[in-house]
């Protein structure tokens, strides 16, 4: 059934079906993912993921903290962590452990979903805006948000949120496979924090010779995941936030381009891609916070992955005078969520 009469301008939405849930994902398909494995030549492998306990503390977003990870518990409360199973039977000799995790998905080397980021539109034409997601899933009816209790906010006030539509595990099912292909902003900005307009991307793609096609998956590297290695788990928000490059999310030569290239994602080493907050437009006008993250996720279809470890790959490409590799990158399959952690892996 057909959720909406009219769709944003410049959206994307119904052309992989009314149902879809995958956006450009589609986009990688077989013929494309036998390209990608053709960029194959020495076979090494470059894992793309920062320590999933990094950054460390809350200082780049005060929702998000560092994974806490504890023991199972055995009964009779005995937590399951160096635990000798002689102690049930002395004939046994093993040792076990096991543990579980409490994280923020979105903390560290991530994938946003399309239940991440929606706006308000009219999309059934009766003059009122609906709070909506991709290709015109309801707030509150396919992505559904319970309301928590009043006072101090802990996560067990929040528990049992869930995305019935746009949730994570589509990508994952999806496989996440293709062509990845590497755009150098460091070399534009260095350390030094610097909004990338179009003109500066455009430089930079064409002095490294980068060209993206439809269905590649776009990575830039500003070197925002170095500086936070370095920081060794306790960032300083004042370095984090006046450091390295990030687009300009405002540029409408910039959405364009990713509307134009038929990119199937983009990814960042940085924390937003986009610069966050993004500026508010003069006068009285309505205006999505991210205007990036409200062209992609919301608009095209295009997933973003944010905080990835590109600084070795970058290296070695750029050693070799190339830009192009396999990327092999799926999210948790975890059904619901709005975002993942992911591990990705980079092959060339």
């Amino acid at each position: 059934m057909k959720r909406w009469t009219h769709r944003p301008p410049g959206s994307n939405w119904g052309e992989f079906g009314d149902d879809d849930e995958l956006g450009r994902i589609n986009l990688l398909t077989p013929q494309r993912v036998l390209q990608a494995v053709r960029e194959v030549q020495v076979g090494q492998v470059f894992c793309l993921s920062l320590p999933l306990d990094l950054p460390g503390g809350n200082a780049l977003n005060p929702r998000r903290h560092p994974p806490r990870k504890f023991a199972t518990v055995r009964s009779p409360g005995v937590p399951t962590y160096n635990f000798l199973t002689s102690k049930f039977d002395p004939r046994q000799v093993d040792v076990m452990s096991d543990d579980a995790v409490l994280m923020a998905l979105q903390y560290s080397t991530q994938w946003d979903s399309f239940a991440h980021v929606g706006a308000q539109f009219d999309a059934n034409g009766d003059g009122v805006p609906e709070p909506l997601y991709y290709n015109g899933f309801r707030a509150g009816e396919d992505v559904v948000v319970p309301a928590f209790s009043p006072g101090p906010v802990d996560w067990c006030c929040t528990e049992g949120v869930h995305a019935k539509r746009l949730g994570i595990e589509t990508m994952a099912v999806a496989g996440v496979q293709g062509r990845g292909v590497l755009i150098d902003l460091h070399a534009v900005a260095g350390r030094a924090r610097k909004v990338i307009r179009w003109d500066d991307l455009k430089a930079a793609m064409d002095a490294q010779g980068v060209v993206v096609e439809t269905g590649d998956m776009v990575c830039l590297w500003t070197g925002f995941d170095q500086l936070i290695l370095e920081q060794r788990g306790e960032p300083s928000a004042d370095v984090l936030h006046r450091s390295c490059a990030t687009l300009d999310g405002s540029d409408p030569r910039i959405l364009q381009w990713i509307t134009e290239s038929g990119m199937a994602a983009l990814i960042s080493d940085n924390y937003a891609v986009e610069e966050y907050p993004g500026a508010a437009p003069p006068g009285d006008v309505s205006y999505p916070v991210l205007p990036l993250h409200h062209h992609c996720l919301f608009k095209l279809g295009v997933h973003l992955g944010e905080l990835w470890y590109l600084a070795e790959l970058a290296a070695w490409l750029r050693a070799h005078g190339r830009n192009r590799f396999l990327l092999t990158a799926p999210p948790l399959r975890l059904p619901g969520a709005v975002g993942s952690p992911a591990t990705p892996i980079a092959t060339v």
